[in-house]
């Protein structure tokens, strides 16, 4: 029983420490938009479409989903993918 409790333990700690990436390499998809490449350590998250999304702050996510198609358009640009 003990094993089974150690394994289960290790499985949780492992999904903690190896968290999904974030769309863009974990930059800030606000950033993007603005045509910044500005690092994040993906604490501020929204998923869309099945992917999620970084922002360096609340303020920058609430900006960016006023507008998340047009700005996740620019943000592909500045990324590189259009």
């Amino acid at each position: 029983m003990r094993r089974i409790l150690m394994a289960a333990l290790m499985v949780l700690f492992a999904g903690s420490v190896f968290a999904a990436k974030g769309e863009f390499n974990d930059e800030c998809a606000y950033g993007l938009a603005l045509g910044k490449h500005v690092m994040t350590k993906c604490s501020v998250t929204e998923m869309i479409d099945g992917k999620t999304y970084c922002f360096s702050s609340e303020g920058a996510k609430k900006k960016f989903m006023a507008d998340p198609a047009g700005n996740l358009a620019k943000a592909e640009k500045t990324y590189g993918r259009s």
